[in-house]
């Protein structure tokens, strides 16, 4: 297959690349001299969050001009560009969407395997959430717009409380066949008066049956995948075991002190997973990201040190759908896809340490169009309204807002001559092309990649920004003083999900398998 042409990505970018992608001695060689490593790792991530202006963003999607509550009501999405003329040469989103559907076999990953695509759903539906009010509106948001891991603990007090044990800094649990795991949220069909305060999507859909399996977690959407749900449970496994630990070091902390110093260790996990291993697993570079107190040192005066407010157009790039494949292995059974939501019950049978080898050993689709299961194609066509509701600016406007030249044909923004034809009879030109199209019309700029260079831009700009702006790594808040030296011992000895897992099935200790990143060639 002819390759997208890449002269329009320009010269800085493709040297940057080039450079990043090659050479693979000396970045070895730079990473393992310490000062170079530190230098390299704050200079190459101010770098690329530098692409794009800073926040505050002079708009949100409350309206197209700037006002002192667009500014400060964070009910509404940040947005980068403003509003766009509506263009005429668009198919509807009904006539757009039939460019996502998978038609056939999934085009695989080359890279990723399918705990990839678990994390990427649950890490981002922590703080890209949508409005959930019918009817809905998509100008807004109910996330508070930070990495607060709330798919655990919850957005507010109220919730909170409610998933505490008030004993030791613990969060509730249950011994389902030797394991740890959430208590069950439902009683008759009903939810239990102790967690009245919790939420469920879609609860009223579901039969007795399927509320009887229900855990009560934080989150609304908390139940609604297998794989959203078997990493909710690794960290509320990873909570309790900190707590303990934490108990038995400070043995004069009371419960409050060792539920909030347990919950602030967990939540720099997330961070420092976000950097150490997801950001790394998306880039092809041989320099390897890393997070430590020094680092946010070196980052604390950077002029996008400001506070979090997650962008519509963050939203949107991360409706990886092509990246889940048609039918899912869980506890030794090959599952379609339908029969793993709401379908949490799976996994005490399955057993957790399994279940993320089974993840981690199943391939991912390749992102990209004419991939994504028909099932969740709706999802994509309500994407495409959205945007259009929202009126976005289009592909071209946003690779040049990100440093990007303009391409000029359909040939630039990929070389598979079916999605150029395809995109040819839907699109009266390239500068028409839906924002939300050309991020996954788009080619990546080697076969090592696994993004194409505007999606790749918008995440490593708004997910570095959205992660190392927390108050939690603030250089004078991230400190023993804050984590307890104990509390920085788990940070520092925590690099992967596979520390994780490994430290937190003491059902099943034997070694597993658990990685974003496929084992063996290519």
């Amino acid at each position: 297959m002819k390759a997208r042409s890449i002269a329009t990505d320009g010269a800085v970018n493709r040297l940057r690349f080039l450079a990043l992608t090659h050479g693979r001695p000396l970045w070895d060689l730079a990473q393992r001299i310490e000062p170079v490593q530190r230098r390299l790792n704050a200079t190459l991530i101010d770098h690329a969050v530098r692409e794009m202006p800073a926040r505050p963003e002079p708009l949100s999607t409350m309206a197209a001009y700037t006002s002192w509550t667009s500014l400060t009501d964070r009910t509404y999405s940040g947005r980068h560009l403003p509003p766009a003329p509506e263009s005429a040469g668009r198919p509807t989103p009904e006539q757009a969407g039939t460019l996502f559907v998978r038609d056939g076999e999934p085009i695989l990953c080359p890279r990723s395997t399918v705990l990839f695509a678990y994390f990427a759903q649950w890490f981002t539906d922590g703080f890209l959430r949508g409005d959930v009010n019918l009817p809905r509106d998509p100008r807004r948001t109910t996330s508070n717009h930070h990495i607060d891991l709330n798919t655990l603990y919850g957005l507010d007090d109220t919730v909170t409380a409610a998933l505490r044990t008030f004993e030791g800094g613990r969060l509730k649990s249950q011994v389902l066949d030797g394991g740890e795991f959430p208590p069950f949220l439902c009683e008759n069909g009903r939810i239990k008066p102790e967690f009245e305060a919790l939420r469920v999507l879609r609860f009223e859909e579901l039969d007795e049956e399927r509320r009887a399996g229900l855990f009560a977690l934080g989150s609304d959407r908390g139940n609604i995948q297998v794989g959203f749900t078997m990493l909710t449970v690794l960290f509320l496994r990873e909570h309790n075991r900190v707590a303990r630990l934490l108990a038995e070091r400070y043995p004069r902390w009371d419960d409050e002190r060792l539920f909030q110093t347990a919950r602030n260790i967990l939540i720099v996990l997330v961070i420092k997973l976000v950097a150490e291993e997801y950001i790394n697993h998306i880039t092809p570079y041989h320099f390897r990201f890393t997070l430590d107190p020094a680092l946010t040192r070196r980052l604390a005066h950077a002029p996008w040190q400001r506070e979090n407010w997650a962008s519509v157009e963050f939203n949107l790039v991360y409706r990886w759908h092509s990246l889940i494949p048609g039918t899912l292995v869980v506890g030794g059974r090959e599952l379609p896809l339908g029969d793993t939501l709401v379908a949490g019950h799976l996994l005490p049978a399955a057993g957790l340490g399994q279940a993320f080898e089974e993840a981690s050993r199943q391939r991912a689709g390749r992102i990209g169009l004419f991939n994504t299961d028909p099932s969740l194609v709706p999802v994509d066509v309500a994407s495409i309204a959205d945007s259009r509701a929202l009126r976005l600016a289009s592909y071209n406007d946003y690779r040049a807002h990100c440093r990007l030249r303009r391409v000029r044909g359909f040939e630039g923004v990929t070389g598979d001559a079916r999605v150029r034809g395809a995109l040819r009879e839907l699109y009266r030109s390239v500068d028409d092309l839906d924002l939300y199209v050309g991020l996954f019309a788009e080619e990546p700029g080697s076969p090592e990649a696994i993004l194409p260079p505007l999606l790749t831009k918008i995440i490593a700009i708004d997910a570095f920004s959205q992660a190392l702006t927390n108050p939690l790594i603030a250089p004078r808040v991230f400190t023993a003083e804050t984590f307890s030296p104990a509390g920085m011992e788990v940070i520092a000895s925590t690099r992967s999900l596979s520390d994780l897992v490994h430290r937190n099935t003491p059902e099943d200790p034997r070694p597993r398998f658990v990685s974003m990143s496929r084992r063996g060639p290519r």
